[in-house]
């Protein structure tokens, strides 16, 4: 059966490119008859599963920025950036990227910090002809960059399990190893895309006078700041803060919910929803399991590690980086001692490894990178973001290990 999964998993991502049907809703097919025929489940328990925390950061997040995007407010953020930036578009990047890595150091949720840029990011992108994919990516990888800082919730976690594993955490080394290595892909990224876009880019946009921002407006960037303090600040969940202040904006400003709703990306929340319903019947039949099993008979311990970083890579597209460091981390603390190994190289190449895929569409961060598209390009978007996360899946944990576990 477990080897049934596997295969099982590889024929949802092959029907989904093949057939014109959502790839969550063949996923959520996939567990059930999996889960209830195969491994004697309930249904109640293959759908224990559902991300809901996911479904709700969705929901608020792109509802509160169609009300944002239909009054103006959304447009008026864009003409303040542009306007300080003086219409410069090559500074768009590298402004975005380290936003959203200070807000995580400075201990935002990756989600959080990603769902503050990414509106502003890819409106951005289409007002001065730059790539929405490259903004989208720029706006992820600078969550990452931050997210190991010593006050950060990855950090906060890793120290935790390392000092719960008899392991002395370096913190600061860690987090410099994670923004150092996601501003190297944010550099090649930004070099690639510009060196592209040269000759068909149009030439930098003049600052114009910012767009007229009314009463409506006025409310929705309230709410906006409130969402902002109360997600980086008071750490309330994200979509929970977004649901609360739509609620307000409906009391104060009725008229912002005109065609809200109708921008809320459906087709996002069932293609997630229905994988990690998927993934999760995968940890109950004890595939993940098996495989960690496996990679840990492996007669080298340097080896082990490599193949450690790739199953947390895989699975970390899928599933919640945040528990999969729970996970990963203790599952390496044989290898560093077997192997004698330097255990702040290992945890780095192992949190690297598990971050870096947070730009797939079916993580919190890169379905957000999605849902903040307009609706007719958040096709394309969800494909060139997985054809990006299968490379970086590729490569990423290979050269997050060569480039800190000494062979």
């Amino acid at each position: 059966m477990i080897v049934a999964s596997i295969v099982l998993l590889a024929a949802i991502f092959a029907a989904a490119m093949l057939l014109p049907v959502n790839m969550g809703l063949i996923g959520l097919a996939a567990a059930l008859g999996l889960g209830v025929f195969a491994a004697g489940l309930s249904v109640r328990d293959v759908l224990s599963g559902f991300p809901a925390d996911l479904f709700v950061t969705l929901l608020g997040i792109t509802y509160l920025f169609g009300i944002a995007s239909r009054n103006g407010a959304v447009d008026w953020l864009v003409g303040r950036a542009s306007a300080a930036l003086g219409g410069r578009a090559g500074l768009m990047p590298p402004l975005v990227f380290v936003v959203a890595a200070v807000l995580t150091a400075l201990g935002a949720a990756g989600p959080a910090a990603v769902a503050i840029v990414a509106p502003i990011a890819l409106r951005m992108a289409r007002q001065h002809g730059l790539s929405p994919l490259m903004m989208g990516l720029l706006t992820v990888h600078g969550a990452q960059a931050g997210s190991f800082s010593p006050i950060s919730i990855y950090g906060g976690i890793t120290n935790q399990v390392l000092l719960r594993s008899n392991i002395a955490p370096q913190p600061v080394l860690l987090f410099l190893a994670s923004a150092a290595f996601n501003a190297a892909i944010a550099l090649v990224i930004w070099a690639a895309h510009w060196r592209r876009a040269q000759g068909r880019t149009p030439p930098p946009v003049a600052v114009q006078a910012l767009p007229p921002l009314g009463r409506d407006g006025a409310w929705t960037l309230a709410g906006l700041a409130a969402l902002a303090a109360g997600g980086l600040i008071l750490r309330i969940d994200i979509g929970f803060m977004a649901l609360l202040v739509i609620i307000a904006l409906a009391v104060v400003a009725p008229r912002t919910q005109e065609g809200a709703l109708a921008r809320v990306d459906w087709s996002s929340i069932l293609l997630i929803s229905g994988i990690v319903i998927y993934v999760g019947v995968l940890e109950r039949i004890g595939t993940v399991e098996t495989v960690s099993t496996a990679i840990a008979t492996l007669g080298s311990a340097v080896l082990a590690v490599l193949a450690l970083c790739y199953l947390a890579g895989v699975l970390s597209a899928f599933a919640s980086s945040t528990a999969l460091l729970g996970v990963v981390i203790p599952l390496a603390v044989p290898l560093v001692h077997a192997g004698n190994l330097p255990a702040a190289g290992v945890v780095a190449a192992l949190c690297i490894a598990t971050t870096i895929v947070d730009t797939s569409p079916f993580s919190t961060n890169g379905a957000l990178i999605v849902g903040n598209c307009p609706e007719g390009e958040r096709a394309t978007m969800l494909h060139k973001l997985l054809a990006y996360t299968a490379i970086v899946a590729t490569i990423g944990p290979l050269l997050a290990w060569a480039a800190f576990v000494p062979r």
